[in-house]
């Protein structure tokens, strides 16, 4: 690029040469300059004056004098550049303002005019200051407006408009121009060809270096304004650059803070992002690993705070740890940082080991800042924390108020982490009033938390803590001296901490749980309010993680929150509005199930009203599908990505969602059902929902049509059925070792138990209020420790005076389970259309490696349900080596009714990993719910534990039959134990035998009568089968 004054070459033509061209223009070329072929183009003519000039002579008059004046100041200019001399430049500023003044606007040469004159007046500004930068700055804006995107000289105006700018700013030391610069420098790059001489000097030290440098250099600024100038710079650093581990760390300091200020996840993950780039680009030994490395456990930790994903806080003290290792003038800050992380994972796992460390690192740090140590006051802070973590006794306290109330004078009023030493000092005044009772503690408790109030924005995340250490100080000054105000004001902060927008979920759910607790406790009329806003923050927690098995350890993080359902419905029951008990009950049950359930949801009524949005819906719900995945990458870096990518995705699926809401008639599409929604479930009989909470246990019985109806357990708490629970435990295993012979007594009495305090009851109202007819259908939905007992064989084991024996509820009604009311209306939904039938018995005699024993019995057990089935279901048998994990899932897929018969196990640490034993490896309850098969209809699982939920969440029901009607078999049998399969083919030939007992007077296979075969088989073999194997199979569905 020439324009500096450069010799390009000497032109030498005689006149007569030049004229005989003749008025058509030429080009003369000369040889390379700095890189750079230049040439000149020439045109002569010879003016004839005269009395009548034309305007065409006008003009080629003006053109001549335009290039002397143009000549002359390129003269001056060079002549300046080689002598320094002032008067040359002036002179040369002259020439080029005449020409310009002969240019107006829309003349062909005004960009050239206003480049030569704006370039001259720069070098003037440069060099002597006497020019006016404004007036440059806008020639050269003018003739970029002039040389706009496409133009040859496009990328030559950028770069004078950006000389001029980056001048400007060193002399001026004004941000504005270094931010236009960068990004003009953005725009400029790509327009520079490697190899060319532009190129050379815009990537120069004088160039975008200089722009890298100074934009490095500036204060981090939070701003839309000043995260975009990061994302420009970090531009201008592609890989390989030496900037480019600064102009990261930049960038991820701008949005850290936007994230502290407006809570906004989008940017704490790109500040992850960015910070493990820039660790990668400075190993071991770098003067900043240390920093970067501190800078990236800090967001992991941050994001853990924010989200609650267990990964994240572990690798933030990994990566303290190799911080701490490093000996240089940051080991304070990274003993302090290692030792709030280690207080953190000691309040989520209670390892003492944990915070007894902290402390340690906290007093370590400490002594590398000593009093007058900037940072002498956040340490304090930290090991004022961890104590008070530690113990909150009062002998501890006091020391911990005083290292606090240091740390508080020590730091700045305009500190904008102040706020942070005010929630501490309130936090600890607020545990010394519990043993003191003085009021002033509990006074200036409240009087700090709204000091730190009046200094964060309304929508900063910490505002959260302000309102929860509001709500912790009223609630405590209420119990010590009853006044009704403080409890209210309690409220109205519990309602706060949990609305609190910019806040992460795992703290506004803490905060929650909390409010149901005390409004339960105190009988507070909000309590209804706190169990809704629980289960409304717990469903949109577990819904931002991206995978399955991610949902699931989010939904574990809370110990407190696993009862919520059963309690909220047990509120409900309280206030007297079943409706309500059912809606809450059914909101927060199965949540794993109706997440995933959201994804698979018949459209055909959307279709018909809205193709178009029915088929982007459609669309978004299977790339959100495949996004979840069922893994997490331990690659950090990778499982950044995907969960950004699954938040994307589903931030356009829950747009889409609130569209389809927009459209009449589908006002709540996918909101929680209404009790009317939810009636739907007992079309065919009535559900029964057994409430197993601390605070009461019921029934609630919805019916086909009309009112819920109670049903109460007097004589039955929580307590009661968890010893219910352990006893059935343990009479099934011991059963399993006595004689087929033998009667199971201690069985019999827990079964009578079941049967007098629980289902006699219900039958009572069942027979009594509803009218229901003996041999009707009824269905379970059992919740939390109801789910583990056999209520299916609730049993009186007596007989009547006249000799006669009491019935049982095998007797009275045939019974089925469902998970959910929407799991069974869900199944109901996809029988609308049938496909041809197809039966497929599926087993395997001799498992892979480590997947169990052999089964002598599954070959004789297949060929059995063989001979059973109908040819019209075309029957097929899958063995042996075909029996493999795909071989199944083939199965699975092409046929409607299936029958398997195999090893099963329960893997209660990580229910998803459930799974069938298949040759080659197991078939995986996960596997089976990524196998949607629409069409299936049947399925009997004749193999152990296939029936039977976690301890940890057995309101989720996450079992391998649950996961098939899931796929999409709407009616299942499953198993609630081990199987013996020395007597299973009793019960296998008596199910077959009844459900296919009219095809010969021309029925059809129904899946919906294996609840009336099964109850017919089990009475059928009472005499073969021991009590424990007839009670372990359940019909679950239609």
């Amino acid at each position: 690029m020439l324009g500096n004054g450069e010799v390009v070459a000497k032109l030498k033509m005689l006149w007569n040469e030049l004229l005989d061209r003749g008025d058509e223009p030429f080009d003369i070329s000369f040889p390379p300059v700095c890189g750079d072929d230049s040439s000149l183009t020439l045109k002569a003519a010879v003016l004839h004056p005269c009395d009548n000039q034309d305007s065409a002579l006008f003009d080629s008059i003006v053109e001549c004098e335009i290039s002397q004046d143009t000549d002359a100041g390129h003269e001056q200019f060079a002549t300046y550049v080689t002598s320094k001399m002032a008067s040359h430049l002036n002179n040369a500023v002259q020439h080029f303002q005449l020409v310009l003044d002969q240019c107006p606007v829309g003349h062909p040469d005004r960009a050239a005019a206003l480049t030569n004159l704006a370039w001259a007046r720069l070098k003037g500004y440069i060099q002597i200051g006497l020019q006016d930068i404004d007036s440059i700055t806008s020639l050269f804006r003018e003739a970029l407006t002039l040389h706009p995107q496409g133009h040859p000289d496009h990328p030559l105006s950028i770069y004078y408009l950006t000389e001029a700018l980056t001048w400007r700013c060193s002399k001026e030391n004004s941000t504005v121009y270094i931010h236009e610069s960068a990004q003009l420098f953005c725009k400029l790059f790509p327009l520079c060809p490697k190899g060319t001489y532009l190129r050379s000097i815009v990537a120069g030290t004088d160039g975008v270096d200089y722009v890298i440098r100074k934009c490095n250099d500036l204060p981090t600024d939070a701003s839309d304004e000043g995260v975009h100038l990061r994302r420009v710079v970090l531009e201008l650093c592609p890989l390989g650059n030496e900037h480019r581990s600064k102009a990261l760390h930049e960038l991820a300091q701008a949005v850290e803070r936007r994230f502290r200020q407006c809570g906004s996840i989008d940017d704490l993950d790109e500040c992850i992002q960015c910070r493990r780039e820039a660790v990668s680009l400075c190993p071991e030994g770098h003067s900043k690993y240390e920093t970067y490395l501190n800078n990236l456990a800090l967001s992991l930790k941050s994001r853990f705070d924010y989200q609650g994903n267990s990964h994240d806080l572990n690798e933030a003290i990994s990566l303290y740890e190799v911080a701490v290792r490093v000996e240089n003038k940051y080991r304070a800050f990274s003993l302090d940082n290692l030792g709030l992380a280690l207080r953190t994972r000691f309040t989520q796992y209670n390892d003492v080991n944990d915070i007894i460390r902290a402390i340690g690192l906290h007093r370590e740090a400490l002594t590398l800042c000593p009093l007058g140590n900037p940072y002498h006051d956040y340490t304090l802070n930290n090991l004022a924390l961890a104590l008070q973590t530690k113990s909150n006794a009062s002998e501890d306290i006091n020391e911990v108020i005083d290292l606090y109330r240091d740390s508080l004078l020590l730091t700045r009023p305009d500190d904008p982490e102040r706020h942070i030493n005010l929630h501490n000092l309130s936090s600890a005044l607020c545990s010394r009033f519990t043993h003191t009772q003085k009021n002033e503690d509990i006074e200036e408790a409240i009087q700090l938390c709204q000091e730190s109030l009046d200094a964060l924005t309304s929508l900063h995340p910490d505002r959260y803590f302000s309102y929860m250490l509001l709500q912790e100080a009223y609630l405590t000054r209420y119990r010590v001296q009853c006044k009704s105000a403080d409890l209210s004001l309690a409220v109205e902060n519990f309602r706060l901490a949990s609305r609190h927008p910019t806040q992460g979920f795992p703290e506004r759910i803490k905060e929650a749980v909390e409010w149901a607790r005390q409004a339960e406790f105190y009988r507070h009329d909000s309590a209804l309010e706190a169990y809704q806003m629980c289960l409304e923050l717990f469903d949109n927690h577990v819904m931002t993680r991206s995978t399955i098995i991610s949902r699931r350890e989010a939904a574990n993080a809370f110990r407190a929150a696993r009862s919520l359902p059963v309690d909220a419905a047990s509120c409900a029951v309280y206030c007297d509005d079943l409706r309500y008990a059912v809606e809450l009950v059914e909101q927060g049950r199965g949540q794993q199930w109706s997440l995933a359930s959201r994804l698979r949801t018949p459209l055909e009524d959307l279709e018909s009203t809205n193709a178009n949005i029915a088929h982007t819906f459609s669309e978004l719900s299977k790339c959100l599908a495949d996004a979840q995945g069922s893994t997490v990458s331990t690659d950090g870096t990778i499982a950044d990505q995907a969960a950004i990518e699954y938040r994307r995705i589903t931030t356009q699926w829950e747009a889409t969602v609130s569209e389809i809401r927009n459209i009449q008639g589908f006002s709540r599409f996918l909101l929680p059902p209404s009790y009317e929604d939810l009636q739907a479930a007992a079309r065919h009989g009535p559900v029964i929902i057994l409430i197993a909470s601390q605070y009461s246990c019921s029934a609630i019985i919805v019916p086909t049509s009309g009112e819920p109806h109670y049903v109460s357990f007097p004589r039955i708490t929580l307590t009661h059925l968890e010893t219910l629970k352990k006893d059935f435990a343990r009479e099934i295993r011991q059963a399993s070792c006595m004689r087929p012979e033998e009667t199971r007594k201690e069985l019999q009495a827990l079964l009578r138990t079941v049967w007098d305090e629980i289902m006699l009851p219900i039958v009572i109202v069942l027979q009594r209020d509803l009218r229901i007819t003996c041999r009707s259908r009824i269905w379970l939905c059992p919740t939390a420790a109801f789910t583990s007992i056999p209520l299916h064989a609730a049993h009186p084991f007596r007989t009547k005076a006249d000799g006669r024996r009491e019935l049982c509820l095998e007797d009275v009604y045939i019974c089925s389970y469902t998970p959910t009311l929407s799991a069974l209306i869900r199944s109901r939904q996809m029988m609308k259309t049938r496909e041809t039938l197809s039966f497929a018995a599926i087993g395997q005699s001799s498992p892979g490696a480590g997947q169990g024993e052999a089964l002598l019995t599954i070959d004789s057990e297949l060929e059995l349900v063989r001979k059973l089935v109908p040819t019209m279901a075309n029957p097929t048998t899958l063995s042996g080596d075909d029996s493999t994990r795909v071989g199944a899932l083939d199965a699975l897929q092409r046929n409607t009714w299936i029958h398997l018969a195999c090893h099963g196990k329960q893997d209660r640490e990580q229910p998803y990993n459930s799974r069938f034993a298949m040759r080659d490896e197991p078939l995986t309850l996960l596997d089976i719910m990524e196998n949607d098969t629409p069409h299936a209809e049947f399925a009997f699982l004749s193999a152990c534990h296939t029936a039977v939920g976690d301890e940890e969440t057995p309101d989720e029901a996450i079992h391998l039959a649950a996961g098939l009607q899931f796929s999409g078999f709407k009616s299942v049998i499953g198993t609630l134990w081990v199987v013996d399969d020395a007597v299973v083919k009793h019960v296998v030939k008596a199910f077959y035998e009844n459900m296919f007992s009219n095809l010969e007077d021309g029925g059809v296979m129904d899946c919906t009568k294996a609840a009336w075969a099964l109850n017919r088989a089990t009475n059928a073999v009472k005499t073969k089968v021991p009590l424990e194997q007839r009670m372990v199979f359940i019909h679950i569905g239609v």
